[in-house]
């Protein structure tokens, strides 16, 4: 989103046919998707008592703006091979590109972190790192750091500062008379844009899950020496022990379903903000269809998260269901006040079973 010239190209008549297919679903994807995940959250109880889950309805909050304020007209202009909305409303429309992209990665950064305080720290420590306040903190600046490297340089036009004959020069095209949605930038506009919006959160979000990993093995090497002990698994009577174990388990599930979330965010906008900064080392001569090419997989992170919440996500499946279904009594969680048979669990190759 710190470079994002059009092809002047063009498509032919087949390839708009395709690509206007192949976008309108991203689109629909990113839309309902996005919706989806905010209602869930907002009428699953369950789902609203876990923090992480504030950054997740803002991340599907930033993504949904995405496939509504930009997607649409990025796909207008690929497929008309031309912009017919005016140079202010190209800059806007850039502006909400490079903003709210930017706060989809900084919203997965702040997950990351607030896993890495539920897992490698002790409950009291996590209560006291992520108050609500903190949570509030956090969340305003996933939207307001974005802004320094959208709407104020981009208005200002620091990122054209040495290259703007050369945007002039790619504006217009004379052999088709078309105008393009031209957003072009210097080398350090480029360097700093990518290094705030990609690389530095990118770090430490792989710091993070890095030690989310070595703690989960850490705590998988104790389970196996208690058991190898001979450690009783009645849990009536060693419930402290039972419920630390269950906790620690679910919290590494959640985060493994992060981190899969986070790869996928990476592997999408990666091409994209290595050629960002390479682009302006080579004068500018990367293809205009490769520009649209990685753009347009940026773009389709966007309406890739909710469905990895949906496969990998036991809680958000079955708030899903519920949604899909009309609020099928199949899919609601049991009641524990309708258990009337003693339960005990048992650890067995690292599964819970529940013995009755």
């Amino acid at each position: 989103f710190c470079v994002l010239p059009s092809s002047s190209e063009g498509f032919g008549v087949a390839e708009r046919i395709v690509l206007l297919t192949f976008i309108s679903a991203v689109i629909l994807m990113a839309i309902l998707g996005n919706l989806l995940v905010m209602v869930a959250v907002c009428r699953d109880r369950q789902l609203r008592k876990i923090k992480t889950n504030y950054f997740i309805v803002s991340l599907a909050f930033a993504d949904l703006l995405v496939s509504v304020l930009v997607m649409p007209f990025g796909a207008i202009e690929l497929v008309q091979d031309n912009w017919i909305y005016g140079e202010m409303f190209c800059l806007v429309r850039t502006s909400l590109d490079v903003l709210l992209t930017t706060a989809s990665i900084l919203h997965l950064c702040c997950i990351s972190l607030d896993r890495y305080y539920a897992i490698c720290c002790q409950p009291l420590v996590y209560r006291n790192k992520m108050t609500p306040l903190r949570i509030a903190v956090m969340l305003g600046g996933c939207w307001v750091i974005p802004t320094f490297i959208s709407f104020l340089p981009i208005m200002q036009g620091w990122n054209s500062i040495g290259i703007i004959d050369l945007i002039q020069q790619r504006q217009f095209n004379k052999a088709s008379n078309s105008t393009y949605c031209i957003f072009m930038v210097n080398k350090p506009y480029a360097i700093t844009c990518s290094v705030v919006a990609f690389y530095i959160p990118f770090l430490l979000m792989v710091l993070a899950y890095y030690r989310i990993y070595v703690t989960a093995r850490e705590h998988a090497h104790q389970i196996r020496v208690l058991q190898r002990a001979g450690a009783p698994t009645d849990g009536r009577q060693h419930h402290p022990d039972q419920h630390s174990t269950h906790r620690m388990k679910t919290e590494t599930k959640a985060a493994k379903t992060l981190c899969i979330i986070m790869g996928c965010f990476c592997l999408c906008w990666a091409p994209f903000f290595v050629t960002n900064i390479v682009d302006p080392f080579i004068n500018y001569t990367v293809p205009g269809k490769l520009w649209t090419a990685f753009l347009w997989l940026g773009y389709i992170n966007s309406g890739l998260n909710p469905f990895l919440y949906a496969f990998l996500n036991k809680s958000f499946r079955r708030a899903f269901l519920i949604i899909l279904c009309c609020g099928d009594e199949r899919y609601r969680r049991p009641s524990i006040l309708g258990q009337t048979v003693p339960c005990s669990t048992t650890t067995i190759n690292g599964s819970t079973h529940v013995l009755r």
